[in-house]
């Protein structure tokens, strides 16, 4: 799959990290062939994480972070500096930049090892267990013999990871740099698809997509088209059908349908209409078993019977986009909880990078399927609501459950039929 075709989210995320002036933009460009960022002499140029979609062969679509400075100073470059550690719970592999002149001094001085800044964001780095690099950019300041010494010296404290000697002026290191990244990304051959294992070959998959006032104009929305793909990559069928138009699709196609998918905000009616023989799920729902935690977001959903009065609940989407009148995060999924709970809840909303770090104060997060986040940023959020003791369920789980019909959309998860809510009631 091309760049064009590979969504935000799956592509291989690739962050930069260094100190203000240690030539992250400029080994970013020389790394791409491209101009994609900024380079400057003034230190601080790049205020806030800045993202870049590019190809780099062979290790296809990938997605570059250049972070602000670590030595960001003041207030506004504290939280700068936060930002940019932020981005490590969406990374993949990481690139911790040194100006090489700034080590030749401190090695000069009598201090080895790395950097303090640079020392501190790779601790963070390893406590990921992330693969990562170290750059000594700069070289050409230096000369090579010199530069070649203090690679050695860094290697010799740190023997697990790729140490390159990088000129952006002279163009040297970074083929070198290239063949460390495709050595140490990781292999995603061996990840979850979305819809694979849930059919097989030759099964037909009627996919319910609506369009109606929300949906945008001549498309369809990213997890439509990702779960499209993948059935097709799974070598079956998709049929794609409007809920006025599935009962006479489902007639049509008699027994060969082995699964529906519909858009969560249609559970109720389609549920009406597909026979209980045929297994139906959702697109939400299958992006909690594809990016999440399904079986953490399926117990997650116990906690809605539990609000009170006055409690906090967060409804969060990765994503930003223009408000509909009928937006299902400000406006559909409140009216639902105040309907089955029938309790006067405060409802707070977060959308994009803007997940809060403090969740102590939330009785509940509803968050959306995360298609357009990166799996470790979703993963991250599962992690920090459960280290934080707050129940979390996506969309799709809570659409099925206060319609009812939470077990039947789960149903093609053997697994998961365990943890179900003893309790589920239909409307």
């Amino acid at each position: 799959m091309g760049l064009q075709a590979t969504m935000q989210g799956d592509r291989l995320q690739i962050a930069i990290f260094g100190k203000r002036n240690a030539g992250k933009s400029s080994i970013l460009n020389a790394v791409t062939g491209q101009s994609l960022a900024i380079v400057s002499e003034t230190k601080g140029t790049t205020t806030d994480p800045v993202y870049k979609a590019m190809e780099i062969l062979p290790l296809g679509p990938c997605m570059f972070i250049d972070t602000p400075g670590l030595d960001d100073k003041g207030e506004l470059g504290k939280k700068r500096v936060e930002k940019a550690v932020q981005v490590l719970n969406r990374t993949d592999i990481a690139l911790v930049v040194i100006d090489i002149t700034t080590l030749e001094k401190e090695t000069l001085s009598g201090k080895r090892g790395l950097p303090q800044k640079e020392d501190e964001i790779v601790s963070l780095i390893e406590e990921k267990k992330l693969p990562y690099c170290i750059i000594l950019n700069k070289s050409d300041c230096i000369g090579d013999e010199a530069a070649e010494k203090l690679r050695r010296q860094v290697l010799a404290k740190n023997p697990a990871v790729f140490v390159n000697v990088v000129s952006t002026i002279e163009k040297k290191g970074l083929e070198e740099l290239k063949e460390s990244l495709v050595s140490i990304a990781p292999d995603y051959d061996k990840k979850l698809h979305i819809i694979g294992g849930l059919i097989q070959e030759g099964d037909t998959v009627v996919l319910v997509v609506p369009v109606d006032s929300a949906a945008p104009k001549g498309r369809l929305i990213m997890p439509q088209q990702q779960v499209i793909r993948d059935i097709l990559d799974n070598h079956a069928v998709a049929v794609v059908t409007q809920v006025a138009q599935l009962a006479q699709t489902l007639s049509g196609l008699g027994d060969r349908v082995k699964l529906v998918v519909t858009d969560s905000q249609a559970f109720q009616e389609v549920d009406a209409i597909v026979p209980n023989d045929i297994l139906l799920t959702s697109f939400s729902i299958l992006f909690a078993r594809h990016k999440g935690n399904l079986k953490k977001m399926v117990q997650g959903v116990k906690a809605v019977d539990s609000l009170q009065d006055g409690d906090k609940v967060l409804i969060a989407e990765g994503c930003t986009h223009h408000r509909q009148c009928e937006d299902i995060g400000t406006v559909k999924i409140p009216r639902w909880l105040k309907t089955y709970t029938g309790r006067e809840l405060i409802l707070e909303t977060c959308s994009g990078m803007d997940f809060p770090a403090d969740l102590s104060g939330y009785s509940l997060i509803i968050h959306c399927g995360g298609c357009t986040l990166h799996e470790k940023e979703m993963k991250h959020r599962i992690f920090r609501a459960g280290e934080q003791n707050v129940p979390m369920v996506n969309y799709g789980i809570f659409i099925a459950y206060v319609n009812g019909i939470l077990a039947r959309s789960v149903e093609v998860f053997p697994e998961i039929q365990k943890e179900l809510p003893a309790n589920e009631k239909r409307p």
